[in-house]
């Protein structure tokens, strides 16, 4: 029924009669094709149904606002907000996880390149609507990780306000624009361009100001790939010299922010396996674990590493088999 929705909303537009070739999606509900046809440059479909949030919206500001930096973000060619369909530019074919599993001595290169993108976006002055992660938000984000992944939901007060403690006393509050799910299969490879343009970014959607390297930890601590201990650390002092931020009090300050992503991941997984059916994302559960555990490892988080040892079991064979019991 969508589909041809889709179809009909295409029309009377110039895509009418064009290939499209499905692209593997993400965790939402959206849908990519690739279109196509001879004589013309590639473009992109994005089908993201309407559900209040006005995302569609959100993305062709943010967008716009990318590029206005000399960012590469997809140009804007058609938009149906009432749809919630986009045909966007194609920014190419290749995302960074599918160059570096052929290239896997070029990970520094590709990692420098995307943190000179989140220094520029942590330098630039901001002013789009977005939400803001304050200590009070990062703690009601990790409510997932309680409902979905623990054995038992008592656990939820005691985790939202250990990290809320943690948040007010460990991360710096200034807001900065963070795209939210900057990672290895939303970074797009293009090294024939030079810059900034040899990263086209994808998925930001949910954008939002976070504190300072909220996207740098993604980005570091990929739940879908290993990023090489000495590339991580090489992009954080990156990081840190580029922004003249002060590497000792970053470091509690990026466990913290990394930490608090990593307990939401594990509930957004958990929550697609229990409810959604999508076992897939089980797999994963114990790359995310293994960051957590290295973000706890932090001193400054003892509290907060008490807190989550007794509320969340590792996803161990027992953990698993709960959570994939649809």
């Amino acid at each position: 029924m969508r589909d041809a929705v889709i179809s009909a909303a295409l029309q009377d537009t110039q895509w009418a009669n064009w290939a499209r070739k499905p692209i593997a999606g993400d965790a939402s509900a959206r849908r990519y094709w690739r279109l196509s046809m001879q004589g013309h440059p590639p473009a992109i479909l994005m089908d993201d149904p309407p559900n209040g949030t006005g995302a569609t919206t959100r993305f062709a500001d943010i967008a716009t606002a990318l590029t206005g930096i000399g960012l590469a973000a997809p140009a804007i060619h058609h938009h149906d907000t009432a749809l919630g369909l986009m045909v966007i530019g194609d920014l190419g074919p290749t995302d960074f996880a599918a160059h570096l599993r052929d290239n896997p001595d070029e990970e520094a290169t590709l990692y420098g390149a995307a943190t000179d993108i989140l220094v520029a976006l942590h330098l630039q002055p901001w002013s789009l609507p977005l939400s803001t992660i304050t200590p009070p938000v990062a703690a009601e984000m990790i409510d997932l990780v309680a409902i979905h992944y623990a054995a038992t939901p008592a656990a939820l007060s005691d985790l939202t306000h250990a990290m809320q403690g943690a948040y007010s006393q460990l991360v710096d509050p200034t807001p900065h624009l963070a795209l939210r799910d900057f990672h290895a299969e939303n970074l797009i490879w293009r090294p024939d361009l030079g810059g900034t343009q040899r990263v086209g970014l994808l998925d930001f959607q949910d954008a939002c100001y976070a504190p300072a390297g909220y996207d740098l930890m993604s980005l570091l601590r990929d739940a879908r790939r290993d990023v090489v201990p000495s590339v991580a650390t090489q992009a954080i002092t990156q990081f840190c010299t580029a922004t003249g931020a002060d590497h000792r009090s970053m470091s509690a300050h990026l466990a913290c922010v990394s930490a608090q992503r990593n307990l939401r991941i594990l509930g957004i997984f958990a929550r697609l396996a229990k409810q959604d059916g999508k076992l897939k994302y089980l797999a994963l559960l114990p790359r995310v674990w293994g960051h957590l555990s290295r973000d706890l490892a932090h001193p400054a988080l003892v509290n907060l590493k008490q807190v989550v040892d007794a509320a969340l079991p590792p996803p161990d064979a027992k953990t698993l088999q709960r959570l994939g019991a649809v």
